[in-house]
C-alpha cells in the first residue's frame, strides 16, 4: 500500500512538474523556457577556455544550432541508447530520432531506467522516445522502426550508436560510406555525417569519431573486434570444456531437432521464450559434464553473437576534437587515453578501390569463401560472389536464397580456372555486414 501510494505521489508530482514548463495554445503543447535552463551548456559554448579548439569561436549560434536545427539519430534504445537519450535530451538536443528492433524484456529492467514493469512486451524505441518527451520539457524523440531509417539516413547531423554487433555497425558504417559524394575523386566534406560508437565489457570501454571518408571507418579497425568463434562440432557434440560448448549444442542439434516452437519457427535471440528454452537446455548439457558458468546473459551473447557496446560523444566543438579513439579502463584504479586510429589504404569498405587476393589458379572457390569469412580484416557472415564471367554477370555462389544456394553450391568445389576466372579478374562480393557491394581483385600466384 505505501509502494502504491508513493508511486501515485510522484506521478502527480512528475505532471506537476511537466504542466509548470508547458504551455497550451490551440490545443497543442510548445516547449516554456525558463531562466538559466542552458547555463550550464552556454558556460563553454559562448566563452573560451584553456582547453577550446584553436578554430573555436564563441558565439551565441552555437546553443541555437543545437535547439532549434541539430538533427541526431540514436541507433539502439537498451542500456546504453536510454542513457544517450537521456544525455542528449539534457545537453541541448531537441530534435532527436531513435531506432532498435527489440520490445522490452523484465530482464531490460534493471538497468534500462526508461522502461516499467507495464512496459515490458512493447517496443524499446516507442517507449523510450514517450519517457523522455514527457520528462524534458520542449524535447522531441521520434521512434522508427529498423527497416523504415535506412533511407533516412541522410537527414541526419549526427549518428550515435549504442549497439552489441558487429555486424549492425558495419552496417551503418557502410550505409554512412554509400552517401558519401565525390567530384572529381575529391569528397565534398558537406556528405559527411559523423558517426560516434564505442564499447564496454565489465569496467572497461572505449569510444571514438568516425568521419567517414576521412578516417578510420570501422572496416579499418575491425582487428579491434574479438574475431568471430566458431566451435569445432566434435567439440561441441562430444567433449564440451566451456559452457559456450554447451549452448552451441542446444543451438544447432538440438533445435533444430526438437523444433520446439513448431516446424520451421527460427531461433530468435531477441525472443525470451527461445533463449529461455536455449538456457534452461544448455544448463542441463552442462550438469551432464561438470561444467558451470551457463547464465541467461551468456546464452543471449551466444545465440545473438554479441559484443557488448557503449557510446559516448564527442561533447560539441567547443573543446578538442577525440582524435579519434579513447579507452578508458577503471579495473585497477582509473586510466585512460586516447590514440588515432589509422585508416586502411586498402579497406574494404572505405577505400574506393578493390582488395586484393592471393589464390592461385588451383585454389577452389571454398577456399575464397572461407578466406571471406575467417580473415580478421574481413569478418564476413554469408558472402554471395559474383564475377563477369565471357561478357555475362554469373553468381558464384550465394546462401541467402535457399534454391540458388543449392544450384551454385557445386562451383564451391570448383578450381578458379574451371570456373572461367583469370588473373586480375575482379569479384564482386555482397555481405550482410554492408549495403554495398564490395570489390576483390584475384592475384594469381603460381
Amino acid at each position: 500500500a505505501l509502494s502504491s501510494l508513493f508511486r501515485e505521489k510522484k506521478r502527480r508530482r512528475l505532471e506537476e512538474l511537466t504542466e509548470k514548463f508547458m504551455l497550451v495554445d490551440g490545443g497543442s503543447a510548445h516547449a516554456c523556457e525558463w531562466d538559466g535552463r542552458w547555463n550550464h551548456i552556454k558556460k563553454f559554448l559562448e566563452r573560451p577556455g584553456p582547453f577550446t579548439h584553436p578554430d573555436f569561436e564563441p558565439s551565441t549560434e552555437t546553443i541555437k544550432f543545437l535547439l532549434e536545427t541539430c538533427k541526431i539519430l540514436v541507433i539502439g534504445a537498451g542500456g546504453l541508447g536510454c542513457e544517450l537519450l537521456k544525455d542528449l535530451a539534457l545537453s541541448g538536443f531537441r530534435n532527436i530520432h531513435v531506432v532498435d528492433m527489440d520490445t522490452i524484456d523484465v530482464s531490460n529492467l534493471n538497468r534500462q531506467f526508461l522502461f516499467r514493469p507495464k512496459d515490458v512486451g512493447r517496443p524499446k524505441a516507442d517507449v523510450a522516445a514517450d519517457f523522455i518527451n514527457f520528462r524534458v520539457p520542449g524535447c522531441c524523440v521520434v521512434p522508427y522502426p529498423f527497416h523504415t531509417i535506412k533511407s533516412q539516413c541522410f537527414e541526419f547531423h549526427i549518428i550515435v550508436c549504442g549497439l552489441d554487433s558487429i555486424v549492425a555497425r558495419r552496417w551503418m558504417n557502410g550505409m554512412l560510406l554509400s552517401l558519401l559524394e565525390y567530384e572529381d575523386g575529391v569528397l565534398d566534406p558537406t556528405s559527411i555525417i559523423p558517426l560516434i560508437d564505442g564499447g564496454t565489457e565489465g569496467f572497461k570501454g572505449n569510444a571514438r569519431v568516425i568521419y567517414p571518408g576521412m578516417s578510420a571507418c570501422i572496416d579499418c579497425t575491425l582487428e579491434f573486434y574479438p574475431p568471430q568463434i566458431n566451435f569445432p562440432m566434435c567439440t561441441i557434440a562430444s567433449m564440451p570444456r566451456l559452457p559456450e560448448h554447451c549452448v552451441e549444442y542446444v543451438r544447432i542439434l538440438q533445435w533444430p531437432k526438437e523444433m520446439p516452437f513448431g516446424d520451421g519457427v527460427v531461433l530468435d535471440g531477441d525472443d525470451p521464450r527461445h533463449v529461455q528454452w536455449v538456457y534452461q537446455r544448455s544448463v542441463e548439457r552442462a550438469a551432464e559434464f561438470s561444467i558451470t558458468g551457463v547464465t541467461y546473459r551468456l546464452t543471449q551473447g551466444v545465440i545473438k553473437r554479441i559484443i557488448p557496446a557503449v557510446a559516448g560523444f564527442d561533447k560539441y566543438y567547443a573543446c578538442l576534437p577525440l582524435s579519434n579513439y579513447m579507452v578508458f579502463n577503471d579495473v585497477d584504479g582509473l586510466y585512460t587515453y586516447s590514440f588515432e586510429a589509422e585508416r586502411k589504404e586498402n579497406c574494404s569498405a572505405c577505400s574506393q578501390i578493390p582488395l586484393d587476393l592471393h589464390f592461385s589458379p588451383s585454389s577452389k572457390l571454398q577456399e575464397v569463401l572461407d578466406y571471406l569469412t575467417e580473415s580478421v580484416s574481413l569478418q564476413m557472415k554469408s558472402p554471395a560472389i559474383t564475377a563477369t564471367v565471357e561478357g555475362r554477370n554469373k553468381t558464384l555462389y550465394l546462401q541467402s536464397v535457399a534454391s540458388i544456394e543449392q544450384r551454385t553450391r557445386p562451383n564451391l568445389s570448383k578450381t578458379l580456372k574451371e570456373l572461367g576466372l583469370t588473373d586480375r579478374h575482379e569479384l564482386a562480393v555482397a555481405d550482410v555486414t554492408t549495403p554495398q557491394t564490395m570489390l576483390f581483385r584475384l592475384c594469381f600466384t603460381s
